[in-house]
C-alpha cells in the first residue's frame, strides 16, 4: 500500500492506494481531515493514527512488535498479508498465536488472510523438511 498526503489548499487529502490485485482484508474507512498540518483523533480502530487492517488481538502492542519482525523478514507485507507458502503461513500464524495466547488461533487468522483449512496447512508443514527449516527461523526472529 502507498499512502500520499495531498495538500488542497488549507485541507489535506490521504489517499491509499493499493496495487492492482492486492487484497484489502477490512473494510475501508473515510475520514474527514481537518486544516492542512492538524492530526484528526485517531478511532479506536486505528493505531497510532494508521488504520488498522487487524482484529483487536493482532493489534496489540506486543502483536505489532511481532508483525514487525515479520515484515522485517519479508513474511508479511504491510497490509499483513503472508508472502510465504501456506504451510510457512500456518507455522507463522500458530507461532504469533502461541506468543500471544490466542486460543482460537485457526479462526483468527483464516478470517485475516481469508484462507480456510489451515490447521491441514499446519499438519502438512510439520512433515515436510523446508517448513521444519523455516520453524527454526521462526524460533530464532519472533
Amino acid at each position: 500500500m502507498l499512502k500520499e498526503i495531498v495538500n488542497q489548499g488549507n485541507k489535506c487529502i490521504v489517499l491509499n492506494i493499493f496495487e492492482s490485485g492486492s487484497q484489502h482484508v477490512d473494510t475501508i474507512h473515510t475520514q474527514n481531515v481537518g486544516a492542512y498540518g492538524q492530526r484528526p483523533t485517531p478511532s479506536p480502530s486505528q493505531k497510532g493514527g494508521e488504520q488498522s487492517l487487524l482484529p483487536e488481538v493482532l493489534a496489540t502492542d506486543e502483536a505489532m512488535t511481532l508483525w514487525r519482525k515479520a515484515q522485517a523478514a519479508g513474511w508479511v507485507d504491510a497490509n499483513y498479508q503472508p508472502l510465504i507458502s501456506r504451510t510457512q503461513s500456518a507455522l507463522l500464524a500458530d507461532a504469533i498465536a502461541e506468543k500471544l495466547g490466542i486460543r482460537q488461533k485457526w479462526k483468527t487468522f483464516e478470517t485475516l488472510w481469508n484462507r480456510k483449512n489451515m490447521r491441514s496447512d499446519y499438519n502438512l508443514a510439520l512433515r515436510q523438511q523446508q517448513s521444519l527449516d523455516f520453524l527454526t527461523e521462526l524460533k530464532r526472529i519472533l
